[in-house]
């Protein structure tokens, strides 16, 4: 671009003229006693936002050390406080509660759910008006949750397989998969691990 161009002059800002807007437009100090220039913004505080105080660089760094924004409010409130900013504070409501459907249809779609043994680990369904558990137990009493039943998948086992089916497997799959029982073969090591992985949380978790 030329320097001397005309289109160039009238776009740009002379900075000896930018400088003298910014100090006509400054006010005093507003720190009481304080003559200096107030050349920096200190906000006033809750209920009072985009509003600011003018202070000189000293007092400004004073206002900020002891500001307090939630000052005079409660624990609860603080706490209330921080979960609101999570979204904005904008409301937020439980899921299905501004649902268009009426309550009847919701609650027989969470007792469908319940009755079809559908798994809702993170109780959305219940909020919607139904009772059942997340991980619910299977006929010998116990309670399979994720991790296990992902593990009795790996291993191929029925969710109600006892301790003696599971460690027959678990010793079927090592033999089938392991290294020394392929000829030094190593391409099923990635599933032998997967076994072993899958056995030892069936049995941390007391299933064998």
């Amino acid at each position: 671009m030329k320097l001397d161009s005309p289109f160039f002059d009238r776009i740009r800002v002379k900075p000896g003229d930018d400088r003298q807007r910014r100090r006509t437009a400054l006010n005093g100090c507003q720190w009481p006693g304080c003559t200096a220039e107030g050349t920096h913004k200190a906000p006033k505080g809750r209920h009072q936002e985009g509003q600011y105080w003018q202070y000189c660089l000293d007092h400004v760094k004073a206002y900020n050390q002891s500001y307090n924004y939630f000052a005079g409010m409660s624990d609860d409130a603080v706490y209330a406080y921080q979960k609101d900013a999570l979204t904005g504070h904008r409301p937020t409501w439980r899921m299905g509660t501004k649902s268009d459907q009426p309550d009847e249809r919701r609650q027989a779609f969470a007792e469908t759910a319940r009755d079809q043994g559908m798994r809702d680990p993170f109780g959305f369904t219940a909020e919607m008006g139904g009772s059942f558990r997340a991980d619910r137990p299977e006929p010998d009493g116990r309670i399979v949750r994720t991790l296990e039943r992902r593990a009795l998948e790996v291993m191929g086992l029925e969710m109600s397989a006892g301790a003696a089916e599971i460690k027959a497997r678990y010793k079927e799959l090592v033999k089938l998969h392991h290294p020394d029982a392929n000829g030094g073969d190593r391409s099923s090591e990635d599933r032998l691990r997967s076994v072993i992985q899958a056995y030892n949380n069936l049995k941390q978790a007391g299933f064998c």
